[in-house]
């Protein structure tokens, strides 16, 4: 058996997440893709719903974290700004961060479990 242990972390404004893990995972697949469309589709996600967390995000923030063009015959396209790449790149030095200051609780909770 595999076990392993991941952070959860929520930054909230008011009642809405602006920043949490799924969007940081919805950033990195629009990085990865190019597109919003493409992006939802690696996470079998709906195209609306990943507008949706995009759009909640951007106006949760004071700069956008994705920008986009209307697709059509030459396509469409989303990017990270550079709002969204230190979103993300933030994001997983806090992951790491918080992974390693609590190695040893970590192991001792790891420790509890069935081997």
């Amino acid at each position: 058996m595999t076990t392993q242990a991941l952070f959860r972390l929520r930054i909230y404004l008011d009642d809405t997440i602006a920043i949490g893990p799924g969007k940081v995972q919805l950033l990195q697949a629009i990085q990865a893709h190019g597109s919003i469309s493409a992006a939802a589709r690696s996470l079998d996600m709906s195209y609306r719903r990943a507008w949706n967390l995009v759009d909640e995000m951007n106006q949760s923030l004071t700069s956008p974290a994705v920008t986009s063009s209307p697709g059509g015959s030459g396509g469409g396209g989303a990017q990270l700004t550079p709002t969204g790449e230190a979103i993300v790149s933030g994001y997983r030095n806090i992951e790491a961060i918080a992974s390693q200051a609590a190695v040893a609780e970590i192991d001792a909770l790891k420790a509890l479990l069935k081997h």
